[in-house]
């Protein structure tokens, strides 16, 4: 998600990251992971990181978990509950694609249906440009040209309908024609929950418990739907810095951020259940997760393996969802045997820390990356050496 205006702290230094390792107790041949308290303890000395909470998750069973930081700023309110409800944002684009293409996969919506047939509201209410060529297939793929949308990040309190966030987007540029190139909207996610709406007659939050959430015994999972809602339960708070640069609690995060992906409150144990089942293939048909998965033109590559989360030694898909006073990120071992869930608390712009959450999260999940290999050493970065994680400095 994005907002009106950057914010941040410069100058921001992390710590030297410290590794134990611990061996989880399903796997007595398998491979040692590190020990979560400490990756987490070493990101939370991080300023900027007012708190911090993950759980390692191994064939579905819980390995390893911990907090560090405090649930308020300043180091107030105690810790955080390391099982405690957190927002995933973005992650949660995942579970809007996966209900439309369950929709697909049922017969009740075409891929390449225009959106103009399939929601009349946009060409009634003339709410996006070229709706007629606009395909589902567009929406899924991020490639229908429509702009994405900003709102004010301290309203807290206005209720703003999915048709009129659509509205506020029908002015500005398109970033090109349908299907002509990849461009990152959370307009076009807005619309499939609209188009999930308009098909099964529910909101997409009830076709996310009906479909996702209850099968999966994601049972600590929700998604919010007006403002101002907050998180249920003991859990972290973030921060965002006004136009006069005071520090705002963000707790109340309008539920409108969320259109088009349910704004999910979640828990680490949860998003590990919803990721082991995606990867092994038991939400959606392949051909189906090859629609969502796929790299049109103008959407970035993948690196090459050996600047890959660990490597690639496991492969691993990384997800992550951010806005004001909060970056959440998700690690799956693509075979869903494996899953690290981290929720990070913030005083600073949300996307600034995702390489040091990711730096613990390889602390954890491939301890051995952090030690220098000699040139040439199989697995390691440009350079033939992978990097110490040292000095890495936040920046705005």
């Amino acid at each position: 998600m994005h907002r009106t205006k950057l914010f941040g702290i410069a100058g921001l230094a992390c710590a030297m990251m410290t590794l134990g390792s611990v061996q989880p107790p399903i796997a007595e041949a398998g491979p040692r992971y590190g020990d979560v308290q400490k990756a987490l303890t070493t990101l939370a000395k991080n300023s900027g990181i007012v708190g911090a909470i993950g759980e390692l998750y191994i064939d579905g069973r819980k390995a390893d978990g911990g907090t560090a930081g405090s649930r308020l700023l300043h180091g107030k309110g105690g810790k955080i509950p390391e099982n405690a409800r957190y927002r995933i944002g973005s992650q949660g684009k995942y579970m809007t694609a996966i209900v439309a293409l369950q929709l697909v996969e049922e017969g009740k919506l075409g891929l390449d249906d225009k959106l103009s047939d399939v929601l009349p509201i946009v060409a009634g209410q003339d709410l996006v440009e070229l709706a007629d060529e606009i395909t589902v297939r567009h929406l899924v793929q991020q490639t229908s040209g429509i702009p994405n949308g900003h709102l004010d990040i301290f309203d807290f309190m206005t209720d703003y309908s999915p048709a009129e966030l659509v509205k506020k987007t029908r002015d500005l540029p398109r970033t090109g024609k349908p299907g002509e190139k990849y461009h990152y909207s959370n307009t076009n996610f807005i619309l499939l929950g609209m188009i999930i709406e308009e098909i099964t007659g529910t909101p997409p939050t009830e076709e996310f418990e009906r479909r996702l959430f209850d099968p999966l015994e994601m049972t600590r999972t929700y998604g919010t739907s007006k403002p101002p809602e907050g998180i249920k339960g003991p859990h972290g708070h973030g921060y965002a810095r006004d136009a006069e640069g005071k520090l705002r609690d963000m707790d109340r995060l309008n539920a409108s951020y969320g259109a088009g992906t349910g704004g999910v409150i979640s828990t680490a144990r949860d998003m590990g259940r919803f990721f082991s089942a995606y990867e092994k293939g038991k939400l959606l048909p392949d051909d189906l997760r090859q629609v969502w998965e796929a790299t049109p033109p103008g959407k970035p590559e993948a690196p090459p393996p050996a600047e890959r989360m660990c490597g690639n030694e496991p492969p691993m898909r990384v997800v992550g969802g951010a806005a004001a006073g909060f970056n959440a990120m998700t690690f799956s071992t693509y075979d869903g045997r494996v899953q690290f869930a981290v929720s990070t608390t913030l005083a600073v712009e949300p996307h600034a820390p995702t390489s040091i959450i990711q730096q613990a999260a390889e602390a954890v999940l491939c301890p051995e990356a952090l030690a220098v290999h000699t040139p040439g050493r199989s697995g390691g970065r440009p350079g033939g050496s992978r990097r110490t994680l040292a000095a890495l400095s936040i920046k705005e």
